[in-house]
């Protein structure tokens, strides 16, 4: 199994930054929605696709990922840990130019996390293929992304990625990236390697014990699967005939708000989903939460409650923290009966949020 320890060569200095830009939003990084479509994607598998579907995780892509919850609007959710951690390192980088090829809803340039081709890259290899983008591929995606959020062609930062010299700009793109794996993700990734290979072994097993079937049914909870088409909800529109393609299928550590699909050619189909157990990543020692709620209630009905920053269903928990459904649900029958939370139905299903007194007995004295 590879590492990502290898820091490769420097290229020439890339073109200064402008003193200010404003940052754009961080998101998805493919699927359009139609004007006036369902918030649904589908994709088709024929018998040749079922033979073509693979997993992998990219650790450049866990780096973008990692730009988006040290920089952008989104909550950090399971990562405040983390975040408390290279909150100083993540202040020191200029990465105002991944920022703002991330927008909050739109594309993303696939060349800074090209899809991995085989099942495990290192850094320095994800590294070496976005520095050989063609730059006529790179001007091309990145005004595609610039497009995505209004004015972000025309200030400061977006007119040097449009307007500087291509190559110069892939070069500028490629130290930010390795800048931020250096900063944000190296000095946690065998912890977040780890969670990465833990999902994959658990999802490998589920595809033996019952195939395609089997593996979607649990993959994630914003995943369907029905008579050869796989639809994914709460992202955006789009449809695709994978017609011998296949699928590649990346758990992801800090992408842990959503699924994203990449459609786009060359890269093969690509679908990447919150790892299971990343609720668990960041908990102190083998176990999880030692403190007095803990100690008060269980250690899996604290993690549960301290957790419940949003409201949500039995199956996230379950996907999140990497329990069983039947467990959770009991579980949260307990917190619910006591008074900690409460259930109300969104459409299909129940989610379930904090009260007051949750709230409280969630939340440390000392941010009170």
């Amino acid at each position: 199994m590879s590492t990502c320890t290898v820091n490769p060569p420097r290229p020439s200095a890339p073109p200064p930054l402008p003193p200010a830009a404003t940052s754009g939003h961080l998101t998805a990084r493919s699927g359009r929605p139609r004007p006036g479509g369902p918030a649904i994607t589908t994709l088709r598998f024929g018998a040749a696709d079922l033979l073509r579907c693979r997993f992998a995780y990219s650790p450049a892509f866990e780096t973008l990922a990692a730009v988006r919850v040290a920089t952008g609007p989104q909550p950090p959710g399971h990562h405040r840990r983390w975040l408390a951690d290279v909150g100083e390192a993540a202040r020191g980088l200029d990465l105002r130019p991944l920022t703002l090829l991330q927008p909050r809803r739109g594309y993303t340039p696939d060349f800074l996390s090209p899809p991995p081709d085989r099942p495990v890259d290192s850094f320095s290899d994800d590294l070496a293929r976005i520095a050989t983008t063609p730059p006529s591929q790179a001007r091309a995606e990145i005004a595609r992304s610039l497009a995505d959020t209004p004015g972000a062609a025309r200030g400061a930062t977006g007119r040097l990625l449009l307007d500087g010299d291509p190559a110069d700009v892939v070069r500028l793109l490629a130290d930010l990236v390795a800048a931020a794996w250096e900063a944000l993700v190296e000095p946690y990734w065998a912890r977040t390697r780890s969670l990465l290979e833990a999902d994959i072994a658990f999802q490998a097993r589920r595809l033996a014990e019952g195939g395609l079937d089997r593996l979607f049914a649990e993959l994630h909870p914003s995943v369907r699967w029905h008579d050869g088409v796989l639809t994914r909800e709460h992202g955006g529109a789009d449809h695709r005939d994978l017609s011998g393609e296949g699928l590649v299928l990346m758990p992801s550590a800090f992408k842990w708000d959503q699924v994203v699909i990449v459609l786009d050619p060359p890269w093969q189909p690509t679908l990447i989903y919150p790892a299971r157990g990343v609720g668990n990543l960041w908990q102190a020692g083998a176990g999880g939460d030692g403190g007095a709620l803990a100690r008060l209630i269980g250690r899996t009905r604290a993690r549960l409650l301290t957790g419940l920053t949003e409201p949500a269903a039995t199956g996230w928990l379950a996907h999140r923290y990497g329990l069983a459904p039947a467990t959770v649900s009991q579980h949260l029958t307990v917190l619910r009966d006591t008074g900690l939370v409460v259930a109300s139905r969104h459409g299909y299903e129940v989610r379930y949020r904090r009260t007051e007194l949750g709230d409280v007995l969630a939340t440390p004295s000392g941010a009170r």
